[in-house]
């Protein structure tokens, strides 16, 4: 039988007809329209409005859904979309196009019942010292928390139906402002100080602040003429007590299993553990500092000079530093000047020692960030084409984790991560992990923003990216071999690292490297110190209290200038 050419196109006609009707199920209709249309008005704001609008769905309404979300581990789906001078009574709109995590897009989203919440992440417009003028969220002493900060601005929890087969349109109206960060009283034992740092609101063209929490020692105010040496202990942005110190047990004590658990993981007290000894009549008597120093790109600026954060380094050895030993009687010498810190706090601790080696006494370095970039996470960033897979032979690619548990388990992959990033905040403003570290160790894009190591949705790392960090000094143990000759006579003894063998983040595998170059360092010897927990230790690793660190801290000083510390 043979069919014409008209009859062909006919037939063809009907048959992608059939197709296309027999691909709606019976009884449905094509998907509709599926999205959010968020507004404020100009009671609230007189706008317009340049920033991030989210949208968090959740199944429970325990907490507000925006307090639920942006975890990497445990986030409800929500939804994040740039706004450019919206005015009050326009519309941002958030629909199947605009990515999310963990569930990607809208579409994807189960039917069901579930309470939903709108907030924008303001922006500030900047003009930088280098002459770019971008956009970022000005801290508001919060810890760069977008879901917490302090004038964001934020909708009442709806509870509703959402089908995207069906289709939706639901309109979410921002009614209110967050409140201030509530600031913790000074006590006897704890006292708090901000400060404006001229030499960053210069670089920013905004004021910018730097903060400190101190605990004092025992008999601090019956000793007016007496001076002080300090422990600067590194990390992220928090108002609490150094080294948790609580004169108030435990409102629910933990069970002798749950004692033994904790104890299983780290040496770490609990901070009424720590104050008992700290208020002892024995005690090493020092200051404790943490210091308050967020950017508009992360709770915390890794305490260094940086392209796109500015004068990190400078600000707190030359601003803040200063400023506190004056003004509570610290000991303004070197040999009175200790560091350490875990994770982030680990490798500032270690950077601030060896960017600056003659104006600290020792770093207890714990469990910090990636301090060789050729075990950047699980990359290589040197050689490594992609962040987000591994080559597996001519043709195969595996899933290059981020982390794990300390069985071994891959708990998140690189891939994962990176999109909550790009979720978060485009041109590196997700106030993350990843972005953080482009912030610090990278340089400025042509566009005013950092220029990131890798694409957060391809995974595509940029070379000149990665090389422009490590010649820049931020790979910590390359910096090191290439500086030894020069700096290693001011940071001989002065450097312990400790790490357990399982970290979740995969940080013990840089800290090995560190150690092969300073354990074969020559003229002079390095006399570092290397301590790994094994078998099966996390991140959070420590095999000393911070009691017990604190008395190695005093014995060092003790060491180079004796009678710096004493226990009266």
């Amino acid at each position: 039988m043979k069919i014409r050419m008209g009859q062909r196109l006919l037939f063809a006609a009907v048959v992608i007809l059939f197709l296309s009707l027999s691909a709606v199920p019976a009884g449905h209709t094509a998907p509709a329209d599926t999205k959010f249309e968020i507004s404020y008005s100009a009671s609230l704001d007189n706008g317009p409005i340049t920033g991030r609008v989210f949208v968090m769905i959740s199944k429970t309404d325990r907490v507000e859904p925006r307090l639920q979300a942006g975890s990497y581990n445990a986030s409800v789906p929500f939804y994040g979309l740039d706004v450019n001078a919206l005015k009050p009574g326009d519309n941002a709109i958030v629909d199947a196009s605009v990515l999310g995590y963990p569930v990607e897009s809208l579409s994807q989203l189960p039917a069901g019942e579930y309470y939903v919440q709108a907030l924008l992440n303001v922006y500030t417009q900047v003009h930088r010292k280098d002459g770019h003028v971008i956009w970022v969220h000005m801290d508001q002493w919060e810890g760069q928390q977008w879901n917490r900060s302090p004038g964001n601005l934020v909708s009442e929890v709806q509870r509703i139906t959402l089908d995207p087969s069906k289709g939706f349109n639901v309109k979410l109206t921002l009614t209110k402002k967050l409140p201030p960060v509530e600031i913790p009283p000074d006590t006897e034992w704890v006292k708090r100080v901000k400060i404006q740092s001229r030499m960053l609101s210069e670089f920013w063209g905004h004021p910018i602040y730097l903060g400190a929490t101190l605990l004092l020692p025992k008999n601090y105010d019956q000793n007016a003429g007496r001076k002080y040496p300090a422990i600067y202990i590194q990390g992220h942005f928090g108002l609490g007590a150094p080294f948790g110190f609580t004169t108030r047990p435990a409102a629910n004590p933990e069970s002798e299993a749950q004692r033994k658990a904790r104890l299983s993981r780290s040496a770490r007290e609990t901070g009424y553990e720590f104050a008992q000894a700290w208020m002892s009549d024995d005690f090493p008597r020092m200051v404790a500092v943490t210091f308050q120093h967020p950017t508009p790109y992360y709770d915390d600026s890794y305490a260094v000079n940086s392209a796109n954060n500015g004068p990190y380094g400078d600000a707190l050895t030359k601003e803040l530093i200063p400023y506190l030993e004056e003004k509570f009687r610290l000991i303004a010498k070197p040999d009175a000047r200790v560091l350490t810190g875990g994770s982030t706090g680990g490798w500032e601790s270690l950077a601030l020692q060896i960017f600056h080696p003659k104006f600290f006494n020792g770093t207890w370095s714990l469990y910090p960030d990636p301090v060789d970039f050729r075990r950047y996470q699980m990359s290589n960033v040197y050689q490594d084409d992609n962040a987000f897979e591994v080559p597996n032979g001519d043709w195969g690619k595996l899933i290059r984790p981020l982390s794990r548990n300390a069985d071994g388990q891959v708990t998140l992959t690189m891939r994962e991560m990176n999109r909550l990033e790009a979720v978060l905040g485009s041109n590196v403003r997700s106030g993350q992990q990843i972005a953080a570290w482009d912030a610090a160790y990278g340089p400025v894009g042509k566009d005013g923003y950092p220029r990131p190591i890798w694409d957060r949705l391809t995974g595509k790392i940029d070379r000149e990216v990665a090389f422009y960090m490590r010649d820049n000094g931020f790979d910590l143990r390359y910096n090191v071999e290439k500086n030894w000759p020069e700096i290693g006579r001011d940071l001989a003894g002065k450097i312990h690292v400790y790490t357990g063998d399982m970290d979740n983040y995969y940080l013990n595998l840089a800290v090995y490297q560190l150690e092969d170059f300073l354990k074969a360092a020559e003229n002079p010897k390095s006399e570092a110190v290397f301590e790994y927990g094994r078998p099966m230790k996390p991140h959070g690793w420590q095999p000393f209290t911070n009691a017990e660190m604190v008395r190695m801290m005093a014995a060092r000083m003790n060491k180079t200038a004796p009678g710096t510390v004493t226990d009266q």
